[in-house]
């Protein structure tokens, strides 16, 4: 059944899926779920509601229609609107949302339903556990659009996958298939797509049951080798923002973009 306050949300469906199990579906299925201002918005505030929500054992997070997120929408990225003071406030943001995942109390599992790239991958990568369809394209994107690897990157994809490996996929900007990104260790499981919402129902119910309080200590301490690893985050945050202003950037850009 739908869920009631205090999740206000014009872009993130949420049920209660099962006993101490909330489902939020990014829900901007027309643009493959790419976050506008409102919906980046949204999932800056979500961490610290899923903490507050006293219902809530363990949440799911999954995208409507074929997609799960493909990062940010072009639309409002090359925008008008888009200039200094709002990349500086999308950068304050961007941080909010993965230092909240990090520090959140419950267990989040993603259901990586179809494509992900840039902040939707960041979410589905950040949550404790990931299960990825397959047969979807993955991919940080960053330097096929002329920026630094911002957003999560350098964050987690070391430690997920190895040195080695995110050098490979986010120096060239390829995209992965989520039968790859399991092989290679940046998903937990990668399953057929029929499968992805309810395997990740099956680990958040598991989740829900077990002690809520072990859980969280369990989460605090594995996550302690991501707070070791923000200064680097917030370098590489702040090198995409540089590289949004550099002259040569716009050749990167989508045709449907540039002026």
């Amino acid at each position: 059944m739908t869920a009631a306050a205090p999740y206000d949300f014009a872009h993130i469906a949420v049920a209660r899926a099962a006993p101490g199990v909330v489902l939020f579906t990014l829900n901007r299925p027309e643009r493959m779920n790419a976050t506008n201002d409102a919906l980046h918005s949204e999932l800056a505030r979500l961490p610290a509601l899923i903490d507050a929500d006293p219902e809530a054992r363990a949440a799911v997070v999954t995208g409507a229609g074929r997609a799960f997120c493909v990062g940010g929408d072009w639309s409002d990225i090359a925008g008008e609107g888009n200039d200094y003071a709002n990349k500086v406030r999308m950068m304050r943001e961007t941080s909010q949302i993965l230092t909240g995942l990090i520090e959140m109390r419950k267990p989040l599992v993603s259901a990586i339903n179809g494509p992900a790239a840039g902040i939707g991958l960041a979410l589905g990568l950040l949550a404790d556990i990931s299960v990825a369809n397959e047969e979807a394209n993955l991919s940080d994107g960053h330097l096929r659009i002329g920026l630094a690897a911002g957003d999560h990157a350098a964050l987690v994809w070391p430690l997920l996958c190895s040195m080695a490996k995110a050098k490979r996929y986010l120096l060239t900007g390829d995209k992965l298939t989520g039968r790859e990104a399991e092989r290679i260790g940046l998903v937990s499981d990668a399953v057929p797509p029929a499968e992805v919402l309810p395997l990740a129902l099956r680990y958040a119910a598991t989740l829900a049951e077990r002690a809520p309080l072990a859980v969280e200590l369990s989460k605090r301490a594995l996550n302690h080798w991501l707070r070791g690893a923000l200064p680097i985050f917030e370098a590489s945050l702040g090198y995409e923002m540089v590289t949004a202003f550099d002259p040569g950037q716009a050749a990167h850009m989508p045709p449907q973009s540039r002026g």
